[in-house]
């Protein structure tokens, strides 16, 4: 699975430095040999390390000797490598034996060290599969695969390739690039999708088409919704937790967008006129025509 920007319609391009473009394309000429040798030769965990390392230095930009940092402590255990950028770890990595299976619990084992640090990313990887993840600290606390990239599989003329990869390089955090791209990635989620097709004033679109179709058949809104939890939208878009935190998040943002449109409503006051002319008094009951101007 990838999650390229191409997908998204985001393009990073015109705002990556060329420098960086450059460095990007002479890691993928450079790496893939050197993976592709060490996968044939069934490369342990340690030289697999080394491997990554370099890999952070020469293709993603972290100076090797103060912003990647080996065997990180945290709280009595110890994660294979952290990043760090100006002073602040931004991600912690798990490594492992470049043929060996990039397993669950070993994303467990990188969560819980974020958890205790507390960083938001981590990643896991064998130096072929890169897989960053976004920690989510809730209760209980989760995380979601964000971007997957098998680095014997890119191409270097390949634009997607390319941003994706910037994704993590060390000048991606200085333009919240990752963090960016996690929020549009959740906006257009199938859950978020889903909530935005059963909210209210959808709803209320797709019946006013509907009555268009058949005027002459009687359409509510409760039978649209249950024909789309029902038959149209997948059971697992609209049920679970990710369906109810993406509810929680358009409805959190519907009603933020009506408060603004009532604090940016002005009250009117009422003019001199209304008040000493009866014929302009608002109040006249209903029916009754108010003239539009006086005469002079």
């Amino acid at each position: 699975m990838y999650y390229f920007h191409a997908q998204l319609n985001i393009h990073l391009m015109a705002s990556i430095p060329q420098k960086v473009v450059d460095r990007l394309v002479a890691g993928i000429k450079k790496f893939q040999p050197v993976l592709a040798a060490a996968q044939s030769h069934d490369a342990n965990e340690s030289d697999t390390v080394i491997i990554i390392t370099d890999m952070l230095s020469e293709i993603f930009g972290y100076d090797k000797y103060s912003e990647i940092t080996s065997e990180k402590c945290i709280r009595g255990t110890f994660c294979d490598l952290s990043i760090k950028v100006n002073e602040v770890t931004q991600s912690f990595i798990e490594a492992k034996a470049i043929n060996q299976e990039l397993k669950e619990n070993y994303v467990k084992q990188a969560v819980d060290y974020a958890v205790n640090g507390p960083v938001d990313w981590v990643v896991l990887t064998n130096g072929i599969l890169w897989r960053v993840y976004r920690v989510i600290f809730s209760k209980p606390v989760d995380h979601e695969l964000v971007v997957e990239i098998n680095f014997l599989a890119l191409n270097h003329h390949n634009q997607a390739d390319l941003e994706t990869l910037f994704l993590y390089t060390k000048e991606s955090w200085a333009k919240s690039a990752l963090s960016d791209f996690y929020d549009q990635k959740q906006a257009l989620s199938r859950f978020s999708i889903g909530a935005v097709v059963l909210s209210e004033p959808v709803l209320m679109v797709l019946k006013r088409e509907l009555k268009r179709v058949s005027p002459d058949v009687k359409i509510d809104i409760e039978q649209i919704r249950t024909v789309l939890e029902q038959e149209v939208l997948k059971r697992e878009v609209v049920e679970g937790d990710k369906a109810e935190e993406a509810n929680k998040r358009i409805s959190k943002a519907a009603n933020k967008a009506l408060r603004n449109k009532v604090e940016k409503t002005p009250v009117r006051e009422p003019s001199d006129n209304a008040v000493q002319n009866p014929q302009l008094d608002n109040s006249a009951p209903s029916g009754t025509a108010i003239p539009a101007s006086l005469p002079v």
